[in-house]
């Protein structure tokens, strides 16, 4: 199947508020758009939800993924801080628990099930795939 490319945002109007997220998974010229949105939630999950949904919908054996999104908290939730947040039974380093521990867990079970290499992009700067995506998210914030 080659190297899959994913590019993923999340959206809130208030924070928290409604939000949606958006993803787009692209593979051998092909390419697939995912959204959806939630009535009440927060930035920071609509970001991570963005990245668990597109992660669920790749089937079969575990695939090397190039993950684009342009949230840091994201980025360095994989990257810096989830080894250290298992080891300290969903911690954080100065003993409080983990915000979001319930997404974190699904991050961490379906990032191991691939290669997954992360790499972060500045938001609302052009980026063609992260304005699509952005696109996707702010549409599936569920209205009033």
């Amino acid at each position: 199947m080659g190297r899959i490319e994913i590019y993923t945002d999340g959206a809130c109007s208030g924070n928290p508020g409604p939000g949606g997220w958006g993803a787009l998974l692209r593979w051998n010229g092909h390419e697939k758009e995912l959204s959806g949105g939630e009535v009440e939630t927060t930035n920071n999950r609509m970001e991570m939800m963005a990245v668990i949904e597109a992660l669920a919908a790749l089937k079969g054996d575990s695939k090397t993924i190039d993950l684009y999104t342009d949230s840091k908290y994201v980025m360095q939730g994989v990257n810096e801080w989830l080894a250290g947040w298992k080891a300290r039974g969903w911690r954080t380093a100065s003993k409080k628990p983990v915000k979001n521990q319930d997404l974190w867990e699904r991050i961490d079970s379906a990032v191991s099930a691939h290669n997954v290499t992360f790499h972060w992009v500045k938001g609302h700067s052009g980026h063609p795939e992260n304005e699509r995506v952005d696109k996707l998210a702010v549409a599936a914030i569920p209205k009033p």
